[in-house]
C-alpha cells in the first residue's frame, strides 16, 4: 500500500484551540500517535498506559488519551497516544474508523464509507 500524509487538528475540547499536525496514514497502527508535548501543550493530560508492538517487532509501552480530532471540517474524539521522540506522527485505524473513513490507496486520499457493516439480530438470535 502506498504511504500518504493528511493534515489534520487536534483540540481538548471541540471548540478548541486547534492545533494542526501532518500525521503519516497509517491502518496498521490502531490509535492515532501525537508528538506528547503538542497534546501537553493543548492541555490533554496522559491516561491509561498501553503496549504496542513497534513495526520493528520491539514492545514498548505510551500513555494515551482521548482528544478532538478534526478532519476536513468534522468531529470525532479519539484516542491519541503521547508519543515519544523518535515516533512517527500517525492517523491510525481507530479515529479512521470514527470518522467512518476508508483508504484509497491507488489515489492517496481518504475517502468516505458509503455503507458501514452491522450485525442483524437474526444472526445472534438463538436456535430452540
Amino acid at each position: 500500500m502506498g504511504t500518504f500524509r493528511k493534515r489534520m487538528e487536534l483540540a481538548a475540547r471541540p471548540e478548541g484551540p486547534y492545533r494542526s499536525v501532518l500525521a503519516l496514514v497509517d491502518t496498521g497502527s490502531f490509535y492515532t500517535w501525537v508528538p506528547g508535548r503538542i497534546l501537553r501543550d493543548l492541555g490533554i493530560a496522559p491516561a491509561k498506559e498501553y503496549r504496542f508492538t513497534m513495526a520493528n517487532g520491539e514492545i514498548q509501552e505510551r500513555r494515551a488519551a482521548e482528544a478532538v480530532v478534526r478532519l476536513d471540517g468534522e468531529i470525532v474524539h479519539t484516542m491519541c497516544v503521547f508519543g515519544q521522540e523518535g515516533d512517527l506522527t500517525l492517523l491510525g485505524a481507530y479515529t479512521l474508523e470514527g470518522f467512518a473513513l476508508a483508504v484509497d490507496p491507488a489515489n492517496k486520499k481518504l475517502v468516505p464509507l458509503t455503507e458501514l457493516p452491522a450485525a442483524t439480530i437474526d444472526e445472534y438470535q438463538e436456535e430452540e
